[in-house]
């Protein structure tokens, strides 16, 4: 028996963040790190959000966050969402600075279930074979 075909939206993989979503399909984390300021950020791009610099590498990250704000989702925004409302969408704050935004699985689309400053982990859901999604679960 196969999989259903995965019909909700799915990211487009743009030349520079390539490496962001093959670490993705491996269940790891990668964030753009500059060499000259030592700062992490997200999402990838080939020049620094914080001084500007083009001397950027790639660095595993730890996938641990805190949950920085969230909604619930009742209303599902596209067709292929239906099934999953209510779901919880978030911004994280990364242990290693960035936020980024994602959905949080594992616990109940309930605010008594959720309180800012959490900590989160990170777990990868395959949607395709060419996109797997970070999402995040209760640490």
């Amino acid at each position: 028996m196969t999989d259903p075909p995965y019909d909700k939206p799915l990211p487009v993989a743009q030349p520079e963040s390539d490496r962001y979503w093959e670490g993705a399909r491996n269940g790891e984390l990668w964030l753009r790190r500059c060499l000259d300021c030592k700062r992490a950020y997200f999402y990838p791009r080939n020049i620094c959000p914080n001084c500007s610099s083009r001397n950027v590498e790639w660095a595993k990250v730890s996938g641990r966050a805190t949950l920085y704000t969230f909604a619930i989702v009742h209303r599902a925004p596209h067709p292929g969402c239906e099934a999953d409302v209510p779901y919880v969408t978030a911004i994280v704050e990364l242990e290693e600075g960035p936020r980024m935004a994602t959905n949080i699985v594992g616990v109940a689309a309930d605010p008594a279930a959720l309180t800012i400053g959490m900590p989160l982990r990170a777990v990868f859901e395959k949607a395709t074979d060419q996109v797997t999604l970070p999402k995040f679960r209760p640490a």
